[in-house]
């Protein structure tokens, strides 16, 4: 068992690469990773998520037409400065919180070669060091201690660490897929003995679907290195970590913590509205008036769509 300790994993990634081809048209000229949630964009709760684990380091793996997330994270002094003289303490005070979260660092993947290729893109600045990967794809509730519940199996038992969560069997096609056996005294860690990528329902080996969240030990690295493209031609993060599963070697082993929480995916546009809804109604300031207006609004003709005609054309 390594004697790493949960301080040890101090350094996060976090791909925000893709093309974001679902929700076009709005992502032609915005990153996806920008589209609100609220009056946030989804990137930052991810960061925010990685400093709430002590973690204030980030490198984004970034494509062509991500700026916006540099200058997101980069302090505006122009408005900073109208706001100061507007006495506007409150909105100063939410326009330099992202700034404010750690050094956040970016580089470029260059070619689309999938998630392990990103993850490789971050060798040189990771260093030898754990590290945490969190996609922004995946917001986990501000009141839900994942990442660190990560961390802490990393310091019990070394090697990578990885999200599962339980799904309908139907619907594993749709992720990493993992095969598991019980750890002794630990209800929610497990030991994961072999990964697929969206394997069939009939023949995925359980359905504890692989969430966009991971602590990864640094051999990782030497392990994309060497794998070959998978599924879609790409490097898939889930063929180095099986490879790290069922390797036995120095750094390897895989365990999993099966979440059980809170989780919103904002990677399609349906469960995108159903996030940007449910983190609405429990907003401080607009959550009371959002969640009475909405219990009446689902009774109008409108709201339970008994008006005909009335579909926005797409």
């Amino acid at each position: 068992m390594s004697e790493s300790a949960p301080s040890d994993v101090v350094k996060a990634v976090i791909p925000a690469a893709g093309l974001g081809t679902r929700f076009l048209p709005a992502s032609k000229a915005i990153p996806k990773e920008m589209l609100p949630v609220v009056d946030k964009p989804a990137i930052q709760y991810v960061v925010e998520e990685a400093a709430r684990a002590g973690i204030d380091d980030v490198l984004m793996i970034t494509g062509r037409n991500k700026a916006a997330l540099e200058d997101h994270f980069d302090r505006h002094w122009e408005l900073e400065a109208a706001l100061e003289r507007k006495l506007d303490d409150k909105k100063l005070r939410r326009v330099r919180k992202s700034a404010d979260l750690g050094n956040v660092h970016f580089v470029r993947q260059g070619e689309p070669l999938g998630l392990g290729h990103a993850v490789l893109r971050a060798k040189a600045h990771v260093g030898q060091q754990p590290f945490a990967v969190l996609l922004g794809d995946d917001l986990i509730d501000e009141t839900e201690t994942l990442l660190q519940q990560m961390i802490a199996a990393r310091g019990r038992y070394g090697g990578s660490v990885v999200a599962l969560m339980e799904v309908p069997r139907d619907q594993i096609n749709l992720y990493g897929c993992a095969a598991v056996e019980a750890l002794d005294g630990e209800d929610d860690v497990v030991r994961v003995t072999s990964m697929v990528e969206k394997p069939d329902p009939a023949e995925a080996p359980s359905n504890l679907a692989v969430i966009g969240r991971y602590v990864l030990d640094p051999s990782i690295f030497e392990v994309l290195a060497q794998t070959a493209p998978g599924r879609g031609g790409e490097i898939q993060l889930t063929d180095a970590l099986l490879t790290q599963a069922q390797s036995g070697a120095p750094g390897g082993g895989v365990v999993g913590v099966v979440f059980r929480g809170n989780r919103y995916d904002t990677g399609d546009r349906l469960d995108y509205l159903k996030a940007v809804v449910r983190l609405a109604v429990r907003h401080r300031d607009i959550g009371a008036e959002f969640r009475t207006w909405l219990a009446e609004w689902v009774d109008t003709d409108e709201g339970a769509g008994r008006l005909e005609d009335r579909q926005l054309r797409h």
